[in-house]
């Protein structure tokens, strides 16, 4: 067999038809990454790029992997389903790890409901149906941007009436967080939201809560302060 015949073999209309939509597939989940990246979640733009891609390509897999097969043998039957229904299901793992389950606090099921959308998007690609995947594509950016923005507002508002409050706490690097969720939960103070950054060696925790009295937040203060890891703690206004 010569060269030539070997490109045409691999560069057949099939081939050209896959490229494309593992192209699609790429351009479209790594939009969705994108919005993910921009707002530092653990799985974002290359994640989600991995996900959607890998899962155009066992589509195409299970429409044009086995060709050969049927027209070889008679006796050959194929469900061109069966592939993607294991990817829809084997996302799950995935999506599992994204989520950060802390006392109270649940973070990272939007994240890991964007990736099994992302998914699916590519299986759709790779069944060749372009105009549903953009459609959906286009949905799930509404819905993680505008109804984001339109969610942290009416929450704002929320928290406004309910006295909710923002404790920031800054310690060395050693300072566990359990220790700090524990002296909350010790007097039932609900925890809607921690965020944990590192600035110059130091570790700055910004706790959000739903309602905290006065004397609450002094006995609270006083006992979190006497930490040895601690530092500061204050309110954010």
């Amino acid at each position: 067999m010569g060269a030539l015949e070997i490109i045409e073999e691999i560069f057949t209309e099939d081939f050209s038809t896959m490229v494309i939509r593992i192209l699609i597939a790429l351009v479209l989940s790594g939009v969705i990454g994108f919005e993910r990246e921009v707002k530092r979640h653990f799985a974002g733009f290359r994640t989600h790029i991995l996900v959607g891609v890998g899962a155009c390509l066992m589509m195409l897999l299970s429409l044009f992997g086995f060709e050969v097969f049927i027209e070889t043998y008679d006796n050959v039957r194929f469900d061109p389903a069966r592939i993607p229904s294991y990817v829809i299901s084997g996302i799950g793992f995935l999506g599992a790890g994204t989520i950060i389950v802390y006392g109270g606090t649940i973070r990272g099921l939007t994240t890991a409901a964007s990736i099994w959308a992302v998914a699916g998007i590519g299986l759709v690609v790779g069944a060749g149906m372009y105009a549903a995947a953009v459609f959906t594509t286009m949905v799930i950016l509404i819905s993680l941007i505008f109804l984001n923005n339109f969610e942290s507002l009416f929450i704002h508002k929320k928290r406004k009436n309910t006295d909710a409050a923002d404790i920031e706490i800054i310690g060395v690097s050693e300072l566990k967080v359990e220790n700090i969720a524990a002296s909350f939960e010790k007097r039932n103070i609900t925890i809607n939201n921690i965020k944990i950054t590192k600035e110059e060696g130091d570790k700055h925790i910004l706790i959000k809560v739903e309602k905290i009295s006065e004397s609450e937040r002094l006995v609270l203060f006083e006992e979190i302060a006497n930490m040895d890891a601690v530092k500061i703690i204050s309110d954010v206004e």
